[in-house]
């Protein structure tokens, strides 16, 4: 009894102890855990930027190789509807309506809409002009709901807003002294959520609330119409404090490819036409720059080195209804003669990346691929170097990107084409001729495409952006000579999507923004807008529109847009199969299907020009044999086509892969009514006009053949639309999943 202590009690202390001394490690042990965590997790952490950087690559050498693909199918067309007097009957002609087309006089008249009937059954907004608050907000609630606007209000908005941008100057003027902030908006590509979120977030366009939105409104997106049709009407109602940049997106011509054009036919069949013309004269006559309290400028693109505002605010800008439509130059100006075959198939060829921020690299490599061309930007600078307005150093619309040889060699330019004579762009080769003196209208032309197509780089100069096609790449020093110039301090541009939705280069001269968030994949990138104070200083605002984005975590975002990212590039090697099994087998001679993994990067780089990390990029796309060496045909064999195949040969359907968009465009310009059916001699002048574009000869029987197959019900008629579809990569994965899908459904539900 007493005061002693229980043997259960001792023995309870005594484990006690034994368990705090096991739960307390040394503190040595602890930080050695933690460095192994923090090490681990580094390492995560950058194996998944490395991911997602590669993915981004991906993403922006696809796009601009399809614009640069743009460029040159419409200076193919420009050529030839210059210099070109027949193709085949009557080529130019399908084709002028589109570059050089006439604008029915009857838009031109005040009561043209007034023409076209409202039914009682159109239940979408209804607006009056001049338009109040209550039109803005009726429009505002009517596109949440998906509704669409009638064709005589969008004519008439139209038409009034072509009224009204016919009174503005090329450079808007733009002070702070009236309000607090200005806010500045990039790219919107069709984004209208993009578009709702910024007003949410911001505020209304207003007095008290002013926007610059800088280019860029359309095409990409599926609401394209309605992203416009509200930036127009708020520039109606406000027009002292709603401010719109022309980008190089609004230009019918890049709206044939990138979707503007068919997104206005199939929401106004009746009256589309009528309205895309009269887009046309709108997006023309959008200013180029604004200049806010005189320090700082806002354009689209970019500078050159030859840029001069007080030049650009005295051109008829109205005049350039597509940048992407060569000044009229014919053969009789150009002197074309013998000389023309000096400097066959040379072109300059570029494998930098576009990007603020990046060194530019450039090398002269031989053609692999016979392809059209365009005026090389470098061999044209003696041609302008006359005139102190138009672009020494950077002639607007350059040659592209193209395939070089697997072993390159020096071009010899020197000897073959000297410096002081011009190239100019002739199907598939380059014609050698004296230099003329730039006319005034070229001189404009040339401004015009370097403020909408240009790209900041990190060294000094000026240089040709041929990774685009168009534009050029400007260094610190030529933002540095143009901002003292003019007595500016920073210049805000767009163009190119930023991951975070901005970017600053040039020592913070530079600012990028852009506002289309989720831009190449769900998650792939934030918008972001700026606002500007009295005091000049920017102030960055980030936000990313998504359903689903937020409820991923980091690593299920970068597998997404990872995912997409391969699935394109898979299409691009598929479309470029026979080339590459070209260039594959040469350095296979034995025929053992394997290549070195050197071998194999080389023949990418060399056919699809687009400057990857392809040996980090293998894994996901070519599997690799016991011995280290390539597979490479299992770079194809995930893909396939969209559809069984007519009775075409096998060149001739990887020649329908690669240049479907092209196709597409010109099915869309012999098309007239958008009908999407075309008869079969449309069809024939089609593959004319196609064949002569690529510059190779497609066999007539072989078209007549491929036409036949496909009138399907032998009405004389094809269904073009159904015919492309057929020569769409799928990915044999997704095949399966899909037939998967439909299997566990049909025996769910029966």
């Amino acid at each position: 009894m007493g005061c002693g202590t229980s043997v259960a009690t001792e023995t309870h202390v005594k484990s006690l102890q034994t368990d705090e001394a096991v739960k307390a490690p040394s503190p040595a042990l602890t930080m050695k855990a933690a460095v192994l965590i923090q090490r681990w997790f580094r390492r995560y952490m950058a194996r998944l930027e490395m991911r997602r950087r590669y993915t981004w690559n991906i993403f922006q050498s696809i796009e601009y190789a399809g614009e640069q693909d743009q460029l040159q199918l419409s200076s193919f067309f420009s050529f030839m509807l210059d210099n070109l007097t027949q193709l085949s009957g009557n080529g130019p002609d399908l084709i002028s309506q589109l570059l050089d087309p006439v604008v029915d006089p009857w838009l031109d008249k005040d009561t043209c809409y007034n023409l076209i009937p409202i039914p009682e059954s159109y239940t979408g907004p209804r607006i009056s002009f001049p338009l109040s608050v209550s039109d803005t907000n009726s429009l505002l609630s009517a596109f949440k709901e998906q509704q669409t606007l009638h064709a005589r209000y969008v004519l008439q908005l139209l038409y009034e807003t072509k009224k009204l941008l016919k009174q503005m100057p090329n450079i808007i003027n733009f002070s702070t002294s009236y309000t607090k902030e200005i806010t500045i908006c990039g790219d919107l590509h069709g984004r209208l959520d993009d578009l709702l979120l910024i007003f949410y977030k911001n505020g209304l366009p207003s007095g008290e609330t002013p926007y610059v939105f800088n280019g860029d409104f359309v095409d990409r997106g599926k609401k394209s119409v309605e992203v416009v049709i509200l930036l127009f009407a708020y520039l109606l109602l406000y027009p002292d404090n709603m401010h719109l940049n022309r980008g190089n997106h609004e230009d019918h011509i890049m709206n044939l490819r990138y979707g503007f054009t068919k997104e206005v036919m199939q929401k106004y069949k009746t009256h589309g036409r009528e309205i895309l013309q009269l887009f046309q004269d709108v997006f023309s006559l959008l200013p180029i720059a604004t200049v806010i309290d005189g320090k700082i400028l806002i354009v689209h693109g970019g500078i050159s080195d030859q840029t001069d505002l007080d030049f650009l605010s005295t051109i008829e800008r109205h005049k350039v209804k597509s940048a992407l439509r060569f000044p009229r130059r014919s053969l009789d100006q150009l002197d074309i003669g013998h000389s023309g075959k000096q400097a066959k198939r040379m072109r300059s060829t570029d494998s930098s990346r576009p990007g603020s921020c990046r060194r530019h690299k450039s090398q002269l490599t031989p053609n692999q691929r016979k392809r059209g061309c365009k005026l090389s930007r470098q061999d044209s600078a003696a041609s302008v170097s006359s005139s102190s307005s138009s672009s020494s150093s950077s002639s607007s619309l350059c040659s592209p990107r193209t395939p070089s040889s697997l072993s390159p060699r020096p071009c010899p330019s020197s000897p073959c084409t000297p410096y002081n004579v011009l190239r100019v762009p002739f199907l598939d080769s380059l014609s050698s001729v004296p230099p003329p003196a730039p006319p005034q209208h070229e001189q404009e032309w040339k401004q015009i495409v370097d403020i909408l197509w240009s790209d900041p780089k990190t060294p000094d100069g000026c240089s040709p952006n041929t990774f685009r096609g168009g534009g050029c790449y400007f260094g610190p020093d030529v933002t540095r000579r143009l901002l003292l110039r003019h007595g500016l301090q920073l210049l805000i541009r767009s163009h190119e999507c930023k991951q975070e939705g901005y970017e600053l280069c040039h020592g913070g001269q530079v600012i990028t923004i852009f506002s289309a968030s989720n831009y190449y994949e769900e998650g792939s990138n934030r918008g972001a807008y700026i606002k500007l104070g009295r005091e000049l200083v920017p102030r960055f605002y980030q936000y990313q529109v998504s359903r689903t984005t937020r409820k991923l975590t980091l690593t299920q975002r970068v597998r997404a847009a990872e995912g997409s990212a391969l699935r394109a590039l898979k299409e691009k090697l598929f479309a470029h199969r026979s080339e590459l099994m070209a260039g594959f087998q040469q350095f296979d001679q034995n025929h053992t299907g394997h290549v070195s993994v050197s071998e194999w990067t080389q023949v990418l780089e060399s056919v699809l020009r687009l400057d990857l990390p392809w040996r980090t990029l293998r894994p996901h796309l070519a599997s690799l044999s016991p011995d280290g060496s390539v597979e490479y045909q299992s770079c194809f064999q995930d893909m396939g086509p969209g559809a069984p195949l007519p009775q075409v040969t096998p060149n001739l359907a990887e020649t329908l892969f690669r240049y479907r968009t092209d196709i597409e465009i010109i099915f869309n310009i012999i098309d007239k009514d958008h009908s999407g059916l075309i008869s079969i001699e449309e069809f024939r002048h089609t593959w004319r006009l196609f064949s002569a574009h690529l510059g190779v000869t497609i066999d007539d029987r072989a078209i007549d053949d491929l036409a036949r197959s496909i009138d399907f019900n032998k009405d004389g008629s094809i269904d073009f639309t159904e015919f492309l579809e057929a020569f769409r990569v799928v990915h044999k994965l997704d095949i399966k999943d899909q037939q998967l899908g439909e299997k566990t459904y049909s025996e769910k539900y029966s």
